[in-house]
C-alpha cells in the first residue's frame, strides 16, 4: 500500500494555503477555532469557531489575525464572516466559571462547545497554539493559527468582536474601572481603578492582583471568589432565577453576613452556577458599539 505523498504547506503561501491543502485532500469543511480573553483579568472568556466556504466566496479581504486589525476592520471583517460562513458559533463563559473551573479548563470546553454547535459538521479542525481534545474528527494546533489560517483568523475576529461589545456594555454597569477602553485586560489605568475602587463581579478573583486587592490572596484560587452567604440572600437570588431552587440550602450564613462591596459593584452571583452563557448557530450578537484597542495586552501594538 503506497503512502500519499506529505504535503507542505509554508507560511509564505498565504492566510488560505493551509486550508486548500486540507480541501485538496478531501476534507472539504474546515472549522478554525480560537478565543479572546484569556490573559484578562475582568470580565468573560469567548470562544468562536468558523468554518467558511470553499474558493473565492470564502476569500474575505484584509482578513488577520484579530490582534492585527483596527477596531473599524475588525468590525467590517466580522460584519463579512457572519455573512459569508457556512456555519460560526460563539460561546461566553463569565468570569464566575473561569474562576470556579480554571482558565484553561474553560477555555477547552468553549472551544469544543462552539465547535460542536456548529451547523455544518467540521471535517478537519484547526486551533490556535493548542490541541482541543474530545473532538470526534482528525484536527491539528497551528501556532499563531490566527496569522496562518483563514478560518482561525476568522474565529478570532468573532470572538473579539463579541467580548469588545461585551466590555463597552459592561462599562456602563462599572464606569469605575474603564473596561470600554483595555477590555479587562491589565494596564496602569484598570491597577490604580482596582486599587482605589476594589473588584466588582465582574473580575476574576482567582487572578492573583485581582485575589490582592481584595483581601483574598491567601486562600486558594478556587475559594477566592466572594459567594452569598445567608439563606436570606440565597432565597433573594432563587427567587430572581439566579440559582436553582436546590442550591438554596447550600448557602450558610457567613460569619460577618454578605459580603460587603460598594454601591456601584454588587457582589451577587450574575449567573447560575455552573452555567455558560452562549451565542451560538449564527444568532447575531448585539448590535455593533464603538470599541477601543487591547492590543498591547494581546501582545500587538498600537
Amino acid at each position: 500500500m503506497l503512502t500519499p505523498p506529505r504535503t507542505v504547506v509554508r507560511r509564505e503561501a498565504g492566510l488560505y494555503a493551509l486550508e486548500r491543502a486540507l480541501q485538496r485532500r478531501g476534507f472539504r469543511h474546515v472549522a478554525g477555532a480560537d478565543e479572546a480573553g484569556r490573559g484578562a483579568c475582568a470580565g468573560p472568556l469567548v470562544a468562536a469557531a468558523a468554518i467558511l466556504p470553499e474558493g473565492r466566496r470564502g476569500e474575505i479581504d484584509g482578513l488577520a489575525d484579530s490582534k492585527l486589525l483596527t477596531p473599524a476592520n475588525r468590525e467590517r471583517i466580522y460584519d463579512e464572516v457572519v455573512a459569508r460562513a457556512l456555519a460560526y458559533a460563539v460561546v461566553v463563559i463569565p468570569a464566575e466559571e473561569v474562576d470556579a473551573r480554571g482558565l484553561h479548563v474553560c477555555n477547552l470546553a468553549a472551544m469544543r462547545r462552539a465547535l460542536a454547535s456548529l451547523t455544518t459538521r467540521p471535517e478537519y479542525v484547526l486551533t490556535d497554539g493548542f490541541g482541543v481534545d474530545g473532538l470526534d474528527v482528525p484536527g491539528l494546533a497551528v501556532w499563531k493559527g490566527d496569522r496562518v489560517a483563514a478560518c482561525v483568523a476568522a474565529a478570532s475576529v468573532l470572538a473579539k468582536v463579541t467580548r469588545d461589545r461585551i466590555m463597552v456594555e459592561l462599562d456602563g454597569t462599572f464606569p469605575a474601572y474603564g473596561f470600554a477602553e483595555h477590555k479587562g485586560y491589565i494596564t496602569p489605568e484598570h491597577t490604580a481603578a482596582l486599587r482605589e475602587h476594589g473588584p466588582c463581579r465582574e473580575h476574576r478573583f482567582s487572578y492573583v492582583n485581582v485575589a490582592s486587592v481584595s483581601g483574598r490572596d491567601g486562600q486558594p484560587p478556587r475559594s477566592r471568589r466572594p459567594v452569598l452567604a445567608g439563606r436570606h440572600a440565597a432565597a433573594e437570588a432563587v427567587a430572581e432565577g439566579l440559582l436553582e431552587p436546590a442550591a438554596e440550602g447550600l448557602f450558610e450564613p457567613g460569619p460577618e453576613g454578605l459580603f460587603e462591596a460598594g454601591p456601584d459593584e454588587p457582589m451577587e452571583r450574575s449567573c447560575a452556577p455552573g452555567s455558560t452563557v452562549g451565542v451560538a448557530l449564527s444568532e447575531r450578537p448585539r448590535p455593533p458599539a464603538p470599541v477601543g484597542e487591547d492590543v498591547v495586552m494581546e501582545g500587538g501594538e498600537r
